[in-house]
């Protein structure tokens, strides 16, 4: 059997269910038909819509704003059911059990109870949380910008380095944008944080070169006084877009690689560069795209050949698994890594300072903020963009600010 039918068969049954209980929850609550009808037909509308893009987008097409929107709008509908059949499986489960020990007591055997109001009124207002959520994530969300700062402190630091300052951006997805006048407002934030360098870790596009034509003047209005440097991530190599040749794939990679110049960054292809102040000098280590089950073209060693083990090193690095799986026990000691990568997969619930969960974290161990491991820093900035859902719930896009300082 071919893969889509599979994979259609299996949605089916998992709408078929979700409908089944968001529907009961309906009829519990209104007998009006044009109310019934209707949250029929707008579920499947969204159904039709997502498999109607997804199967006739061409794969050349890479992911559309209209596979965004899809996505948007099926969450929109999906999440909220998703609470309703909680609350309304995990009652019927209530009267199962009710039923099965009236049946094996000695007393007269009950009939199943029925579903209570109640419990419907409660699903349906808790669902609309997520429900308001997603809307202001898809509308006002995605361009929340936050700003986070840190200082960190080193023995090692050099002491004409105390006091630098880094300001961090990353996944800038550009091929996602749908308003200028934020995107200058972001770029002007960043410019407001006054940060001896800025560093870009990687994600510049969705998939193609073009996409970021519209936007080269806003991002050329980034200011550094000792330099901006960037990486690439998973991304930029246009591994997520079927291609007529190999030829169109790399010169699209080479078109990418070419932005950065455009916008006036360094862009650091497995190698380094070393930042100098007052005699002293820390070094700026980028490596491509190295991320566990991705792209590993990343090269630590050829990007360090030339750096001393003793020299303070910077790490840009665009996924944060190489951080957990290579670089965090490397001998070579790099004290601070910045990636990307995440997101925070955009969705999540954030109390800063005591509470910080997204699904992200069931699929990394270092998914967002700053983490330490054996005298080692790894920063995971939450990402300037957003990719696949056109929104973002909880997990604001980040520009990060940290401060060195001489321990």
């Amino acid at each position: 059997m071919p893969r889509w039918i599979s994979f259609l068969i299996f949605a089916s049954l998992i709408i078929i269910v979700f409908e089944a209980y968001a529907f009961q929850t309906i009829k519990m609550l209104t007998k009006n038909k044009m109310i019934r009808y209707g949250w029929l037909f707008v579920g499947a509308l969204a159904y039709i819509n997502f498999f109607y893009v997804i199967f006739s987008t061409d794969r050349s097409s890479g992911q559309t704003r209209q596979f965004q929107w899809a996505v948007g709008f099926l969450l929109l509908i999906l999440l909220p059911k998703l609470i309703m059949l909680l609350f309304m499986l995990g009652e019927d489960i209530v009267r199962l059990i009710k039923k099965g020990i009236s049946y094996f007591s000695s007393e007269e055997t009950k009939a199943l109870g029925g579903r209570r109001k109640f419990i419907a009124q409660l699903a349906l207002g808790l669902a609309a949380i997520p429900f308001a959520s997603l809307l202001y994530g898809i509308f006002k969300g995605k361009y929340n910008y936050k700003v986070l700062k840190y200082k960190l402190s080193f023995d090692d630091l050099p002491e004409a380095f105390d006091g630098f300052t880094i300001t961090q951006i990353t996944d800038i997805h550009s091929g996602s944008f749908d308003n200028k006048e934020k995107i200058e407002y972001a770029v002007d934030l960043v410019n407001k944080q006054k940060s001896d360098v800025i560093l870009f870790t990687g994600d510049i596009v969705n998939n193609f070169a073009h996409e970021m034509d519209d936007w080269i003047p806003v991002f050329s209005q980034l200011k550094a006084p000792m330099g901006k440097y960037s990486i690439l991530g998973n991304h930029d190599y246009g591994d997520y877009s079927k291609w007529k040749n190999k030829e169109d794939k790399k010169e699209n990679f080479e078109a990418i690689k070419n932005i950065h110049p455009k916008i006036g960054f360094d862009l650091l292809l497995n190698e380094h560069r070393y930042i100098e102040k007052d005699g002293q000098k820390i070094a700026l280590v980028g490596v491509e795209n190295w991320g566990k089950g991705f792209n590993q073209a990343g090269d630590l060693k050829k990007a360090s050949v030339g750096v001393d083990k003793e020299d303070f090193k910077v790490l840009m690095s665009h996924d944060p698994s190489h951080w957990e799986y290579k670089v965090k026990t490397d001998d070579f000691n790099y004290q601070l890594t910045l990636s990307g990568h995440t997101h925070g997969l955009q969705f999540g619930i954030e109390i800063p300072g005591f509470f910080k969960w997204s699904p992200s974290q069931y699929v990394y161990k270092q998914w967002a903020g700053l983490y330490e491991e054996f005298g080692r820093y790894v920063n995971v900035n939450r990402g300037f963009g957003y990719h696949a859902f056109p929104g973002r719930v909880g997990i604001w896009p980040e520009i990060t600010v940290i401060e060195l300082k001489k321990a």
